[in-house]
């Protein structure tokens, strides 16, 4: 008979407990996660006349905000770690609020509209191992996946920091059993209901009207600024006729409540030495129109589809709700985090509240929609990160902490049906061949990029190895964005580069390799073609107009999309390539390290020219003079989330 799930609790609480000491023990090892910045967004939203250089308001001196793709516990980790132009933030976080996934039978597609079609999109293979991992037994393995991100979680919020987690009836009160745990029972302030109405059709059981939240602390010193919200009638009522009125106790520091009519009848009995006021303190009068908020809030209403601030993300929440928890439980200009950032309303919330913030999600769409969110709010200046090392992480998950590369590289060689080079022909076990053929196979390392340096390594492979082969194929992991410019470049037709399937370890883990064999399909990449049509000053400013040219998905068979669904991507792939753009941005000064995007449009920004479903395609923007030439680089997102980049050197002044 299988053990009841609390009779299962305390074990996957040990257990959750041992990989959190596991992590922490690894924060200062060579193998630490590190985040990888993919841009410093500096939104313009596509006006032009954004001048970064002096009047944005940026304080160098502070680390900008963040939003960071990829699995929480990697960027939880990163963040505890730090690393030499970011200190740990272990110990330094003020708020965190986060709203994990708790409905396991949700379907959280994704819904594409694209110029005369709409292309339903399953989740991405990283989002649906995730979600199968945290689902695959039910609420065991949803609190086997809490227990020790609620620990990292801990660790890095300050001794005066709080956490709201915010969940409904399918697991709120397993989850405040692990809270417990993990905070202390001590520590555990309040249970918070927020009620709502929504439309649902007629039921046997009473209508779920409400979510929970749970509000823990670290200590018992922690920031709490009590929040007022419109009285009712009756409590208005109950003001008028002098019931219990707010006083601070001046020795304690402590809110306590003193039965009083109104302000002129208490002056005069303090004038009139009848009431002592030092027993009590300062006597603070409140606003009878006001209340502090009680431990239920209905007067925040449930996000309707036509909301304003609506992204038409499944489990969006209304920044008023962000907004008074904020207020609350963050100290002017502290740091907020949220770990599941789906629609981005943290940020956008701390972001208009004078916070700075932090915030992570595993799923491209969601990083997607936050990017654009804030760009369109024009945020303060922000980077979007990246898991440095994923795969090198999900490597020693799968095949233990002291793996070698060249192990992997013989699993992914054989997958692809190559046989081994001989040990000295071999260089770390990366490479093999064709069987019956002279092609050469060159597995790179999921511990770095593949870039165009590893390409013309390849090719020398080809030409020296074993006499020489007539062909070679690069297999990867993780790719510069240029990459698919650099294959353009080298037009090479005996180089071939694939992408080795980002799920691969996932699946390995749960399968073995003898039974992905037929499974595991390799894919190609994608490849933007832009230029710089027009560069002009007048003064001491300069005009820079950059156009999109072409964009090839290379990769379709890498989506995860049926076959009807594949065939509409194909018609658009043939008719308006340029429609598959999400968002693309550009850096006018770029210096080959960091992607400064001083201009952006994206799918949705109708400031320009009206249209939802597709970006300008020329891009200008009025910058300071420069002298000499300037090297431009333009990244582009799909509707998909591949990136890809083109860029441009030696741009010289038209006369």
């Amino acid at each position: 008979m299988s053990k009841s799930l609390l009779e299962q609790l305390p074990g996957i609480v040990a257990a959750g407990k041992r990989q959190a000491v596991q992590i922490l023990e690894q924060l200062e090892g060579r193998n630490r996660v590190s985040l990888q910045t993919r841009e410093l967004v500096i939104p313009s939203k596509d006006r032009g006349g954004f001048n970064f250089w002096g009047n944005d308001g940026a304080d160098a001196s502070e680390m900008p905000n963040r939003l960071i793709y990829g699995d929480n516990l990697l960027a939880m980790a990163a963040l505890l770690a730090g690393d030499e132009e970011a200190p740990s933030l272990r110990g330094k976080i003020d708020l965190i609020y986060i709203d994990p996934p708790f409905d396991s039978k949700a379907d959280y597609r994704t819904k594409i509209t694209l110029p005369g079609t709409t292309i339903d999109q399953k989740p991405t293979v990283l989002e649906q191992f995730a979600y199968s991992d945290t689902w695959a037994d039910g609420t065991a393995s949803y609190l086997a996946m809490i227990v020790p991100r609620l620990i990292l979680m801990r660790e890095l919020l300050s001794e005066t920091g709080s956490i709201y987690v915010h969940l409904d009836w399918h697991v709120g009160h397993y989850v405040k059993l692990v809270m417990d745990e993990v905070f202390g029972k001590e520590h555990f302030r309040n249970e918070v209901v927020w009620h709502y109405r929504r439309w649902t059709a007629g039921s046997s059981r009473y209508q779920n009207m409400h979510d929970t939240l749970f509000f823990y602390t670290k200590s018992d010193r922690y920031t709490f600024a009590p929040v007022e919200v419109d009285a009712t009638d009756s409590q208005q009522a109950v003001l008028d006729k002098g019931y219990n009125v707010n006083v601070v106790n001046s020795s304690a520091g402590k809110i306590r409540q003193l039965l009083v009519y109104d302000r002129d009848k208490v002056n005069a009995l303090v004038a009139a030495g009848k009431l002592d006021t030092s027993k009590y303190g300062r006597i603070v009068y409140i606003d009878r129109s006001k209340t502090v908020a009680p431990d239920v809030w209905t007067d925040i209403q449930f996000l309707h589809s036509q909301a304003h601030e609506r992204t038409d993300y499944a489990t969006q929440k209304p920044e008023k709700l962000l907004e008074r928890i904020i207020d609350a439980s963050c100290p002017e200009g502290g740091l907020v985090a949220d770990f599941f950032a789906g629609s981005g309303t943290t940020a956008a919330a701390a972001e208009k509240r004078g916070r700075r913030w932090i915030v992570s999600d595993l799923g491209k769409p969601a990083v997607m929609v936050t990017r654009k969110r804030l760009i369109d709010q024009d945020a303060k200046p922000f980077l979007y990160q990246a898991i440095g090392d994923y795969q090198m992480e999900q490597a020693r998950s799968t095949l233990g902490r002291s793996f070698r590369v060249g192990d992997l590289a013989k699993v992914v060689l054989d997958l692809f049906g190559a046989l081994p080079l001989p040990p000295e022909e071999n260089v770390n076990g990366s490479l093999g061949r064709l069987p019956g053929t002279r092609i050469l196979v060159y597995a790179d390392s999921p511990s770095r990029l593949t870039t165009i340096s590893t390409l013309k390594r390849a090719q020398g492979y080809r030409d020296v190895k074993m006499g020489g082969f007539d062909k070679v194929v690069v297999l990867g992991w993780n790719f510069s964005a240029g990459i698919g410019q650099d294959i353009n470049d080298l037009n090479d037709p005996n180089l071939e580069v694939l992408v080795i399937p980002p799920d691969l370890l996932d699946r390995l883990k749960k399968k073995g390799a003898d039974r992905l064999a037929s499974d595991v399909r390799f894919s190609s990449l994608q490849y933007l073609q832009a230029e710089v049509v027009a560069r002009t000053t007048d003064g001491e400013r300069e005009s820079l107009a950059v156009s999109l040219q072409n964009y090839v998905l290379l990769s379709p068979e890498a989506i995860n999309l049926d076959q009807a669904n594949r065939a509409k991507l194909q018609d658009v792939m043939n008719s308006e390539p340029l429609a598959l753009i999400e968002y693309w941005a550009v850096d006018p000064d770029y210096d080959g390290e960091v992607f400064r995007s001083v201009w952006q449009d994206y799918r949705g920004n109708t400031e320009n020219d009206g249209d939802e479903l597709r970006v300008v395609t020329t891009a200008v923007l009025d910058l300071p003079q420069a002298d000499g030439p300037r090297t431009v680089c333009v990244r582009a997102v799909d509707v998909f989330g591949f990136e890809s980049e083109v860029v441009i050197s030696g741009v010289e002044v038209q006369p």
